[in-house]
């Protein structure tokens, strides 16, 4: 079995409004990477996502780039998919998973986007992290959707 998952959502903004609220370090941090983002999702380079949830941060590594349609970024597999009893993000167990998101304009200056994440180990904390981390996006769409419409952080104070 092949573990991988696809989301999608759209967005009442002009694609190149809603790419920007992702490919932006301010504006993600805004209303996703609580803990804060370090630059901007540029092809070849590592950014550092924190959450404010988790100690530490994530490294994100942005293989590819389109102006406003697409961003592929590959970032550690966390099998176990839970947080740990000390509250520590989950730790790498040494390979990649691979996240696409695209974003197609829609009439109205409407916004469909899709999150798809695929390469886990076909085990059971792969499966469990699979589920974990579509949770995860689920979220993140709903969040930018709110932020980019309606200026409001759905994460602040979710977690604390």
């Amino acid at each position: 079995m092949t573990l991988s998952f696809k989301i999608a959502g759209r967005i009442d903004r002009p694609v190149s409004e809603v790419f920007e609220a992702v490919v932006n370090p301010d504006t993600l941090s805004g209303y996703f990477t609580t803990g804060g983002s370090d630059g901007r999702l540029e092809p070849g380079v590592t950014v550092n996502w924190a959450f404010a949830e988790f100690p530490g941060s994530f490294p994100v590594k942005i293989d590819r780039v389109e102006k406003d349609s697409l961003i592929v970024l590959r970032w550690a597999a966390q099998e176990s998919g839970e947080v740990s009893s000390t509250g520590e993000a989950p730790e790498p167990v040494g390979y990649d998973t691979t996240v696409t998101m695209t974003f197609e304009p829609l009439d109205g200056d409407r916004t469909l986007v899709t999150i798809s994440e695929e390469g886990w180990r076909d085990n059971a904390g792969g499966l469990e992290a699979s589920y974990g981390n579509c949770e995860g996006w689920t979220q993140m769409l709903c969040c930018l959707k709110a932020f980019v419409e309606h200026g409001i952080n759905l994460r602040q104070g979710f977690y604390k």
